[in-house]
C-alpha cells in the first residue's frame, strides 16, 4: 500500500514541475532551468502479466539541450528488487520517447538514501552491460533549513528537504522555519506546501507537530488539514464532556445506593477518560454489592 511520504516525495515534482533544476544544484549537478515542462502518463508496461507504473514522470524542456525525461521516485526502504526496476524504466523510456532519461529517487531515511546511490551494474563481472547511477536526494545529501531567510529563497526546496529530515533531531526547528515563511505567503503558495508536509511526514512523531504549528501560527489557515485539526479538537472536548458526565452518574449511582466510595475509587473513576471503560463501569455500578465490584474484572 502507498503511503502519504510515498506520495508526497514524488507529487511535489508535480505541483512544482522546476523544482529539479533547482534541486540539482543542490546535490552538485547542473541541469539548465526548464523552458515549460509536460506531466508524462506513469504507466510503462509492455505485456498484460507484468504491470509496471512510476510514480512521477516529467518532460522537461530546456534551452540550449535536448528535452530530458526525468522519472522520479520515492524509496522508503530497501529493495533489492528495485534497481533491476529502475533500469528497465530508464531502458523502455528512452526507446518509447527517444529522449535521453534521469532517475530521482527521493528518500527520508539515511540508510535507503545511500543504498539508493550506489552505482549498480548489470551482466557478467567480465564485462558490465549496463551501468545504473540515479541521482539522490535525501537525508545525506539535503540540507538543513532552520533559518526562514534560507526558506524565503527556494520554498520549493525547503518543503522537500523538510519531507527528507522528518525523523531528524532538528524537525522541530525545520518546521518552525517554515510556519514563520508561511504566515506571510500568499495562500495559492502556502496551501500545497503545508499539504506536502502533512502527507510527507505521514505517522512520524513530527507530523503531530506540525499539525500543532500550523494550528497556532497558522490559526487563520483554512484547509482540508486546518479543518481535521480543529475537527479533532472539537472531538475531544466532545469525548472528554462525555467522559466526565458519565464518571459523575457513576458516582451519582453509587452514592445514591447507599455504597461506600473510598477517596481511591472516586478519583480512578473521576480521572478514567475511556468511554467504553466507563461504560462498563456504569453498568456494573448498577447491580454491584461494592464499589470494589465495579472494577471486578479489571
Amino acid at each position: 500500500m502507498v503511503s502519504s511520504p510515498h506520495e508526497a516525495m514524488h507529487r511535489i515534482f508535480q505541483e512544482y514541475p522546476d523544482l529539479f533544476s533547482r534541486l540539482s544544484e543542490v546535490l552538485g549537478v547542473e541541469f539548465a532551468p526548464p523552458t515549460s515542462v509536460t506531466i508524462l502518463p506513469t504507466d510503462v508496461t509492455e505485456t498484460r502479466p507484468l504491470e509496471r507504473r512510476l510514480d512521477t514522470l516529467l518532460r522537461l524542456e530546456t534551452e540550449g539541450d535536448e528535452p530530458l525525461l526525468l522519472a522520479v521516485e520515492a524509496q522508503g526502504k530497501k529493495d533489492p528488487a528495485k534497481p533491476a526496476s529502475w533500469a528497465y524504466y530508464a531502458s523502455y523510456l528512452l526507446t518509447k520517447y527517444q529522449l535521453q532519461p534521469m532517475l530521482l529517487i527521493v528518500c527520508q531515511d539515511h540508510a535507503t538514501a545511500e543504498w539508493a546511490a550506489r552505482e549498480v551494474r548489470f551482466g557478467p563481472r567480465q564485462w558490465p552491460l549496463l551501468t545504473l547511477r540515479p541521482l539522490v536526494a535525501g537525508p545525506h545529501n539535503m540540507p538543513v533549513i532552520t533559518d526562514p531567510a534560507e526558506v524565503r529563497k527556494d520554498l520549493a526546496v525547503a518543503t522537500l528537504s523538510t519531507i527528507t529530515h522528518g525523523k531528524s533531531p532538528d524537525i522541530g526547528a525545520i518546521l518552525k522555519a517554515m510556519t514563520t515563511v508561511l504566515q506571510d505567503t500568499p495562500d495559492s503558495v502556502k496551501n500545497p506546501v503545508i499539504e506536502f508536509i502533512s502527507q510527507g511526514l505521514g505517522k512520524l512523531p513530527a507530523a503531530a507537530l506540525w499539525r500543532k504549528l500550523v494550528a497556532v501560527d497558522l490559526s487563520f489557515y483554512k484547509s482540508p488539514l486546518f479543518e481535521e485539526v480543529r475537527d479533532e479538537a472539537q472531538a475531544k472536548g466532545r469525548a472528554k464532556g462525555l467522559a466526565e458526565g458519565r464518571a459523575q452518574d457513576i458516582l451519582f449511582i453509587l452514592e445514591r445506593r447507599g455504597l461506600d466510595i473510598p477517596d481511591g475509587a472516586r478519583e480512578r473513576i473521576a480521572a478514567c477518560d475511556d468511554l467504553d471503560v466507563l461504560r462498563q463501569w456504569l453498568d456494573r455500578s448498577l447491580t454491584a454489592s461494592s464499589t470494589d465490584a465495579v472494577f471486578v474484572d479489571e
